[in-house]
């Protein structure tokens, strides 16, 4: 164990083996190290924290600070990482809200600069969230997502497993597995190919994964034919992801950008939003 002495390590913390710890950090009694974790100057682990094995937490961050919340709960909950992730320069992530649920890093994953993860969200293994990414709370990601730079993800929406989201994107509804989202448009522009090659995907599945696509964003289905078609053509892996989340959204799905074959107007909130103006003026 390492520990600078210009660092302030509370007695009541709980410090695992190999740890090392840098000028200027700060941990507060409560919090918990596992072994292997190196933290640079200036780090900032609050009460409720755990931290897994072999985390690398770089200069500024600040782990378990209080929620955001206009009710702060007298007793908020915790926060838990788990192991081999990597936590750069300014990353910001919150407690829950109740003092019986927490917010939840996997293992093995990129959060880079001056993200921040609110309160209640849980973020799955593998993912690489890039710089200045902001999750509103109760936010999930999937394992293998990748989020590019100055996402901001409404709070209580889902990301799933192996998607993408272009820069820039803002995310009000949920984010089905395996597609690319335009950082442009925030909508979906089809399956996330190249990220499924790099996971290992071969092209069988990616034909089926093709063809579930085609039934949610191509076919111009009721959302009822939607589920039933996914749920009764689809029941092998990895196309069976796509009937599971879809079956359990409460926000709805991001649409596609491209509309299906014979659509002519395309009613998406922006249009809601521009007739009701339109009406106003009138």
């Amino acid at each position: 164990m390492s520990i600078h002495p210009l660092a302030a390590v509370s007695r009541e913390a709980k410090i695992g083996s190999d740890v090392t710890v840098g000028p200027f950090c700060v941990i507060e009694a409560g919090a918990t190290l596992g072994d292997g974790c190196i933290l640079e100057n200036r780090v900032v682990v609050k009460s409720g924290t755990i931290l897994g094995c072999a985390n690398h937490v770089m200069e500024g961050v600040v782990l378990g600070g209080f929620p955001q919340h206009v009710h702060m709960p007298e007793n908020p909950g915790g926060l838990v990482i788990g192991s081999g992730n990597t936590i750069r320069e300014n990353v910001t992530i919150h407690r829950a809200l109740k003092s019986d649920h927490a917010t939840v890093i996997g293992d093995n994953n990129l959060l880079m600069v001056n993200v921040h993860v609110a309160h209640d969200c849980h973020i799955g293994n593998h993912t690489i969230l890039t710089n200045n990414t902001m999750l509103a709370g109760h936010v999930a990601v999937g394992d293998r997502a990748y989020i590019s730079g100055a996402v901001a993800v409404h709070q209580f929406c889902r990301i799933g497993t192996l998607a993408m989201v272009g820069g820039q994107a803002h995310l009000t509804k949920d984010v089905p597995p395996y597609v690319t989202i335009d950082g442009l448009s925030s909508l979906v522009v089809g399956l996330n190919s190249i990220g499924l090659r790099r996971a290992g995907f071969n092209a069988a599945s990616i034909a089926q994964l093709k063809a579930a696509y085609r039934v949610i964003y191509r076919r111009g289905l009721p959302w009822s034919e939607v589920l039933h078609r996914l749920e009764t053509e689809f029941r092998e892996a990895p196309a069976d992801a796509f009937h599971a989340f879809l079956a359990t959204t409460n926000r709805g799905i991001t649409p596609a950008r491209r509309l299906p074959p014979g659509a002519t107007i395309k009613l998406n909130e922006q249009t809601v939003e521009a007739r009701e103006v339109h009406a106003k003026a009138g």
